[in-house]
């Protein structure tokens, strides 16, 4: 299958393809912000599990419960990233359905509707996952020490 070289409908194919860019500018912002949490809720866990197994008691039970959530919030940030790069691939993959439908004259926009709207949809998908481990991070805050104005 011989693509046509026609100048105006490869600048415009790259113009089409350019545009969802943008939202894997975000993506990727997006998964740095994720991947530096998960790091975080790693670092975090290695302490608790290491001052558990010096710990007796009501201080035991402390930590074990701090390391379920932080488990559960490693598994939120999991998810958000797996959401986040199947986001970027459809968004990828977006790109070039619409750049080889315009430039070569295929009659594939449905593709490229659908990769836009499933990796729009794995991206909010994803944006939920980071509010809820967000949620689960301020809930272990204990703010026994109220200040006093």
């Amino acid at each position: 299958m011989a693509f046509p070289l026609d100048a105006m409908s490869i600048t415009h194919g790259i113009q089409l393809a350019v545009a969802p860019v943008f939202l894997l500018t975000a993506v990727s912002g997006m998964i740095g912000a994720v991947a530096g949490r998960l790091a975080r809720i790693i670092d975090r866990a290695r302490l608790v599990e290491d001052r558990a197994r010096n710990a007796e008691g009501d201080a035991l039970q402390r930590s074990i419960g701090e390391l379920q959530e932080l488990r559960a919030r490693g598994r939120l940030a999991n998810a958000c990233i797996a959401l986040l790069t199947t986001c970027a691939f459809l968004i990828g993959l977006t790109i070039i359905v619409l750049f080889l439908g315009e430039a070569g004259g295929l009659q594939i926009s449905r593709w490229a509707v659908g990769s836009f709207l499933a990796g729009v949809g794995s991206f909010l998908a994803a944006l939920l996952c980071f509010l809820a481990e967000t949620y689960l991070a301020t809930r272990l805050l204990n703010f026994q020490l109220v200040s006093r104005t």
